[in-house]
C-alpha cells in the first residue's frame, strides 16, 4: 500500500537510515540511471524511501532520431523501452501506477492508433493515465512516456 505524507514533515532520524546511507552524494545506483535508460537530455529514474519508481523521459528511440515511423511504431518501442526498465528492477506494465502520455499531435486519429497500441499491450488493469499535448520532442519523436511503478 502506498502512505501518502502530504500534511506530515518529518525528518528520519539516524534509526530510519538504510546502512550505508550517505545523503551528501547521489548512490551508484542514481550514478548509473542514464546508462540503462539512454536518454537524451537529463531524465532518469528514482527510487526513494518508498516502493515508487519513477520513469520519464521514455522515447522510442535510445538515441539520435525518430524519422518518419508511424505513431503506432512510435508508441510500441516507448512501451518496449518502458518494460525493458521496469525488467531491471523485476517489475512489469501490470506495476504500472501512472502514466503520463506526450504527444505532438492530439487530432483524434492520432489518439487513436496510440490507444490501440498501448491497450495491446497490457494483459492487467490499465493505469490510471493522463495524454497531454506537446510541441515538440527530442529527437523528432511523436510521442513520450512518463511513468510510476509501485513494487508492492
Amino acid at each position: 500500500m502506498v502512505e501518502s505524507n502530504v500534511g506530515r514533515r518529518t525528518e528520519p532520524d539516524e534509526s530510519q537510515e538504510g546502512p550505508g546511507t550517505d545523503r551528501s552524494r547521489p548512490s551508484s545506483a542514481a550514478c548509473r540511471q542514464r546508462e540503462s535508460t539512454d536518454s537524451t537530455g537529463a531524465f532518469g529514474q528514482r527510487t526513494g524511501r518508498s516502493d515508487l519508481l519513477f520513469l520519464e523521459g521514455v522515447l522510442p528511440a535510445a538515441a539520435g532520431r525518430v524519422g518518419e515511423e508511424p505513431i503506432e511504431r512510435q508508441t510500441e518501442r516507448c512501451l518496449d523501452r518502458l518494460e525493458e526498465v521496469l525488467a531491471g528492477y523485476g517489475l512489469g506494465l501490470e506495476d504500472l501506477v501512472r502514466v503520463r502520455v506526450a504527444i505532438t499531435d492530439l487530432d483524434a486519429e492520432t489518439r487513436q492508433r496510440v490507444d490501440d497500441a498501448y491497450v495491446g499491450r497490457f494483459d492487467c488493469e490499465f493505469p490510471p493515465r493522463t495524454v497531454e499535448g506537446v510541441c515538440e520532442l527530442p529527437g523528432d519523436a511523436r510521442i513520450q512516456l512518463e511513468a510510476i511503478a509501485a513494487d508492492e
